[in-house]
């Protein structure tokens, strides 16, 4: 009797492996898993406890576009975005800068919302210059700040302090690389997050999508009305 369980068990199985799985595997390498699972979690509405707290950001003191120093200490109780770019950028860094004057517009009247821009080219990226690209760009928030510094420094920040890779080479566009993600930060200094339905965290939002730029404005609203 147990033989003829084990039977009816395994072919049940073996039916389910023949009609499914090809059925998943079609799935996962077409992407449709992971979008549906990406629009799922684009689609939450998230409540502050919701969002996970990662590593507090380390102290930091740059120049900004108008010559004034700006700290980490300035940005205290606020809700921040941080990138970092550099101005001339032929690829990627226009895309995010557009996006982030989308999210400037946005939250334009909320004095407690603000950007923390790092150039990682600082040599050329003067504050002058800095001007010039914030006029070109409609950067207009007074808590948007263009910084510039010392090179190690901006590079420590970017990949130590936040984990987002930034260098130089030569052999690309510009003759710099870095990542095209924006980091949120509560006003208590605060890496904010999201997780995936696993309970990942997705520790940033990416600045070069309109998906990525929905929900990085959900969870900015979700942390300045906390």
């Amino acid at each position: 009797m147990k033989n003829k369980s084990y039977i009816v068990v395994g072919f049940v199985i073996l039916v389910f492996g023949i009609i499914f799985i090809p059925k998943i595997i079609d799935r996962v390498k077409s992407g449709t898993v992971v979008d549906m699972d990406r629009h799922a979690i684009g689609e939450k509405k998230l409540e502050a406890d919701d969002l996970l707290k990662m590593g507090k950001v380390p102290g930091f003191e740059f120049v900004d576009q108008h010559g004034n120093t700006i700290t980490n200490e300035d940005y205290k109780g606020k809700v921040y975005v941080v990138e970092f770019f550099f101005t001339t950028c032929p690829t990627i860094c226009p895309v995010m800068t557009g996006n982030m004057v989308k999210i400037q517009n946005k939250f334009k009247r909320n004095e407690d919302f603000a950007v923390a821009s790092f150039s990682i080219n600082p040599e050329h990226d003067t504050p002058e210059v800095l001007l010039a690209y914030a006029k070109e760009y409609g950067i207009t928030s007074p808590n948007w700040h263009l910084l510039t510094g010392d090179m190690e420094q901006v590079y420590e920040l970017s990949n130590t302090g936040f984990n987002l890779y930034a260098g130089q080479n030569a052999n690309v566009n510009g003759g710099f690389e870095h990542s095209g993600l924006f980091a949120l930060i509560d006003r208590n200094g605060f890496i904010r997050s999201r997780a995936d339905n696993f309970g990942n965290p997705i520790v940033y939002y990416d600045g070069t999508t309109d998906e990525g730029v929905k929900m990085i404005e959900q969870d900015i609203a979700t942390l300045l009305n906390k």
